[in-house]
């Protein structure tokens, strides 16, 4: 049996290295927070044409949602880069997060529920690519240390055959990603939330700090 992990890190430099000269291909990146995107933006607005998707849902409250799509439209303004970046807003559906969690309430942090999750959002972007005849779809997830790449890739590559719009590979945490990513919500003086997101997030929040 071959154990041998996908080096996601590389697969992207490798889909990046064998982009066409002169060719800039667009990608949606659904995108959840601005510390997140930070580092992903920083490296891939210099080979893409980006459109970040705030799609998610899974946000509660909707105060908590607010205040992290301004600090992405916020971060989009103060970053460099190479090509044009833009934000594309996606209606705040909490019933439909609310569906996907039936049932799977109790489950841990990164369980089942967090992969529902995971796919409902990318699930999205993949459909708007296809929609606007985008190059690439991809996601912002994968640069924290709590989420699990080769879960995120696999879903990409469940969505890229699906649909049959390409996926960029990544994970974004390889080559110290996730702390440059702390260093620009430093330097642009970022938000940083202290919850993934969902109710449920919050709930074990409270759980560890009691």
């Amino acid at each position: 049996m071959n154990n041998i992990k996908e080096n996601y890190q590389i697969k992207m430099e490798h889909i990046i290295a064998n982009i066409p000269q002169n060719s800039v291909p667009k990608l949606m990146l659904q995108a959840c927070c601005a510390p997140c995107s930070s580092y992903v933006l920083e490296i891939l607005s210099n080979y893409f044409q980006i459109t970040i998707v705030y799609y998610n849902p899974n946000i509660y409250p909707y105060e908590e949602y607010i205040k992290r799509l301004d600090e992405v439209k916020k971060l989009i303004k103060l970053i460099k880069s190479r090509y044009p970046i833009d934000i594309l807003e996606v209606e705040y559906d909490k019933a439909a997060f609310d569906d996907i969690s039936k049932g799977l309430e109790f489950e841990p942090e990164g369980g089942a529920r967090c992969h529902k999750c995971y796919y409902l959002r990318i699930e999205k972007v993949a459909l708007l690519a296809k929609k606007n005849n985008y190059d690439y779809f991809t996601t912002t997830l994968s640069i924290s240390p709590y989420k699990n790449a080769e879960v995120l890739n696999n879903i990409g590559a469940f969505l890229e055959n699906k649909y049959n719009i390409k996926y960029l590979y990544a994970d974004f945490k390889k080559k110290e990603g996730y702390k440059r990513s702390i260093e620009l919500s430093k330097k642009y003086n970022l938000y940083r939330q202290e919850y993934c997101g969902c109710e449920f997030s919050i709930q074990k929040k409270e759980e560890t700090i009691s």
